[in-house]
Order: C-alpha cells, then sequence, then structure tokens
C-alpha cells in the first residue's frame, strides 16, 4: 500500500519561496501520476500541478504558471512543488495526490492515494 509523506510547508513572507516535497512509500505502483492539490477552509481542493511519470507530462492551474515547478525523483518516487512569488492567496493546507491513471489531470476525484497535508501560510 501507497503511503504519501507530505514535508517543507511553512510560513513566508509575500515574494517569497518555499519547496514541498511528497515522498511515497510503500508499494510504488499506482503512482505514475502525481500531483499537489491545495484547500483553505470552507472551499474545494483545487490542482495545483500534475506530473505524469511515463509521459513525463507536467501541468499547472493558471494562478500558478510561472511561479510553481513540479518536479519528480522517479528512483526515490518523490515529487516536489517548488513555490516562488509567493503570494497572501495561496495560503493553504497543499496535499499530495497519486494516481495510477488519471482522465483529467485537475480532477480530485482521479486520484486514490492522499497524502495528510502541510500548511503554507504566506503573510502580506
Amino acid at each position: 500500500q501507497v503511503q504519501l509523506v507530505e514535508s517543507g510547508g511553512g510560513s513566508v513572507q509575500a515574494g517569497g519561496s518555499l519547496t514541498l516535497s511528497c515522498a511515497a512509500s510503500g508499494s510504488t505502483s499506482g503512482t505514475d501520476a502525481m500531483a499537489w492539490f491545495r484547500q483553505v477552509p470552507g472551499k474545494e481542493r483545487e490542482a495545483v500541478a500534475a506530473t505524469y511519470r511515463q509521459r513525463g507530462s507536467k501541468y499547472y492551474a493558471d494562478s500558478v504558471k510561472g511561479r510553481f515547478t513540479i518536479s519528480r525523483d522517479n528512483a526515490e518516487n518523490t515529487v516536489y512543488l517548488q513555490m516562488s512569488s509567493l503570494k497572501p492567496e495561496d495560503t493553504a493546507m497543499y496535499y499530495c495526490a497519486a494516481s495510477a491513471r488519471v482522465r483529467t489531470w485537475w480532477w480530485r476525484n482521479d486520484y486514490d492515494k492522499w497524502g495528510q497535508g502541510t500548511q503554507v501560510t504566506v503573510s502580506s
């Protein structure tokens, strides 16, 4: 069974940077697609970025394009989210997600494995 463990969250001032990590342990099957989502209280969980191991493709939400970069270390089965030029509206709980296959990279219901989340707080 795959377990996803996120790390790297914290507090930063606007304009700053953070890098989140998500390590997948256990069986590595079912992690071809790995993604980052975020959620603030009272709102739905939204996709931030995703990457597919076999295709090597990457996808980003419009709100983070040019500021965030998703990458993965296939040998370590770890995915990263480098966040720069952070804004207060990036404040959220960030979740790592994985799936063997997704039809739509941003659709949360396509992912069947989730981490516990790591908090990112950006102050103005």
